[in-house]
């Protein structure tokens, strides 16, 4: 099995993002909520920025949060955790990124990159993944963001889990608000200003529960099956 974690029923699931100002940061914290309240042990994890400090000052980025760990790729820092430790030490991902044209930044698309070793050993087949974006428009990306992403975690043979309706908020038409069938989403807006809103926060809440509960159950039914060396069952019976 993908997950290393046992001798519990409490999932550990982590919850992965990249943020460059601020909109999936929040969304994350909300998920955070909802994973706990479902009764798992939950971590924030951050992306490593890609972009010179130069670049981003003139982007007008904030600082990133420095209490969340940053995966380190091909070394090591203040306050980092390694990649394998990021995806596999885990019951579950909860993964969240802006668009880049539909489709995933540069900055997320070099951590799938550096997974080929885990690839080659199958390090996250049958883990659960979700995901959460953010757009800057209605029509900016939030079902072709994910999409367009999800196809590293089919190679890795990851178990994809949307929120589908499962929450009734989703089909709320009383007000403007990101996410879809596919994940809990946002709008910034053109220039960044517009920030998550209470109903786009409720949702993504929602999401870090249902996942959680789907990520629980797998490890618990993961947990009652034979060892593999184990006898196999009497047909005739």
């Amino acid at each position: 099995m993908a997950s290393k974690v046992t001798g519990s029923t409490k999932a550990r699931i982590h919850i992965i993002y990249y943020s460059m100002y601020g909109h999936v940061g929040k969304l994350a914290k909300s998920i955070l909520k909802g994973v706990e309240a479902a009764g798992a042990e939950a971590r924030l994890i951050q992306v490593p920025e890609t972009l010179s400090k130069e670049v981003l000052t003139k982007m007008h980025a904030p600082d990133k949060d420095q209490t969340v760990p940053t995966i380190a790729i091909g070394g090591s820092g203040e306050n980092t955790i390694s990649l394998e430790d990021a995806l596999v030490n885990c019951d579950g991902i909860l993964f969240g990124f802006p668009t880049r044209f539909g489709g995933m930044p540069a900055q997320v698309k070099a951590v799938w990159d550096a997974t080929g070793g885990l690839w080659m050993k199958g390090a996250l087949v049958g883990k659960p993944i979700s995901v959460f974006v953010s757009t800057s428009t209605q029509g900016g990306g939030q079902e072709t963001t994910i999409l367009t992403g999800i196809t590293n975690f089919i190679h890795h043979g990851m178990l994809i889990v949307p929120i589908g309706y499962s929450c009734p908020l989703s089909s709320s038409m009383d007000a403007i608000h990101g996410g879809s069938a596919y994940g809990a989403g946002t709008f910034a807006g053109s220039d960044g200003s517009r920030q998550p809103t209470e109903l786009e926060l409720n949702i993504a809440e929602h999401q870090g529960s249902h996942f959680t509960q789907i990520a629980t159950a797998l490890k618990i039914g993961r947990a009652a099956l034979p060892p593999k060396d184990a006898n196999p069952p009497d047909a005739k019976q």
